[in-house]
């Protein structure tokens, strides 16, 4: 285990998430308390299109994804399902009213279902105060309801900076910045929130002693409820590319995260179906979705 790592211990190796090799480029995963439901985005290579798509295991296999009944020409991305599955939020830049086609800045947005297998609901902006006229991203929440966001605001610390809005019995709070040691002059984002909100994983990019690119780090809070110093979560985990939007399973104790780690090299091919066969598999440098088992605490 890396020296990096104070709340996590690590038990397998870093795994493609099954079933998904197909799709070269994907993004952000969670999934339900019980497991046998989950949700991901599929972007294309640049990022111009990114939709949300969803499955289901049935007697112990993945059903073929399918795209969430929201998803049109606008951009959706960075799903989040709420403990008892009923409420998944979502990122999109679809203008508030249907009809209209002009994209908005990118929102925090939410549908929910009656049931487990009810159809959703029309998408709901969430409004102010967590939404403004800045890009909001990455929600995550607390089993009390607490959000935790990524936004990029000219009075933030850095470029981009990790955000809450604490819920009471009216509504949400305005945001409140997360204080340093969490935010700095430099990039945080993609948080997921510990369902007790006592622990935190997110990106910090081209930290000082970061391992290149965007790297996984850990915090936690003391016993007075202040955050301690955030740490690397070590080469088991990151790369010397991008690691990001990750979501801690705790029922598996899993560690979903995405990367664009590439093991690629030079060498020579005897036809062009095994260069394809080769230059297409795992850690190629596109974003793929891993998962690793580890125990966090």
């Amino acid at each position: 285990m890396n020296s990096h790592i104070t709340h996590a211990q690590i038990t397998t190796d870093i795994t493609p998430v099954p079933g998904l090799i197909n799709f070269q480029n994907l993004r952000d995963y969670c999934l339900n308390a019980s497991g046998d439901e989950d949700f991901f985005t599929i972007q294309s290579p640049n990022g111009e299109i990114s939709q949300i798509a969803t499955r289901k295991k049935i007697n112990g296999n993945w059903s073929s994804p399918e795209l969430m009944p929201f998803c049109d020409a606008f951009m959706y991305l960075e799903p989040f399902l709420t403990t008892n599955g009923l409420t998944l939020y979502f990122v999109s830049d679809r203008p508030l009213n249907d009809g209209d086609t002009i994209k908005k800045d990118f929102d925090i947005w939410m549908v929910k279902r009656a049931a487990i297998t009810a159809a959703w609901s029309k998408p709901v902006n969430l409004g102010t105060p967590v939404n403004s006229t800045n890009d909001e991203f990455y929600p995550s929440l607390t089993t009390s309801g607490d959000l935790y966001f990524t936004m990029a605001a000219p009075e933030g610390m850095g470029k981009d900076d990790i955000y809450m809005c604490k819920m009471t019995s009216t509504g949400y709070e305005k945001p409140t910045i997360l204080p340093s040691p969490i935010n700095s002059a430099g990039y945080e984002f993609n948080a997921f929130i510990s369902p007790d909100g006592n622990i935190l994983i997110y990106t910090k990019y081209n930290a000082p002693g970061g391992f290149g690119s965007g790297d996984l780090y850990i915090a936690k809070k003391d016993n007075g409820g202040n955050w301690q110093e955030p740490q690397n979560m070590g080469t088991d985990l990151n790369s010397m590319y991008m690691e990001y939007c990750p979501f801690y399973h705790y029922p598996t104790a899993t560690l979903y995260y995405t990367s664009r780690r590439c093991n690629l090299t030079p060498k020579t091919f005897n036809d062009v179906n095994e260069l394809q066969q080769y230059i297409s598999g795992n850690e190629n440098g596109n974003s793929r979705l891993y998962y690793r088992k580890m125990k966090i605490e």
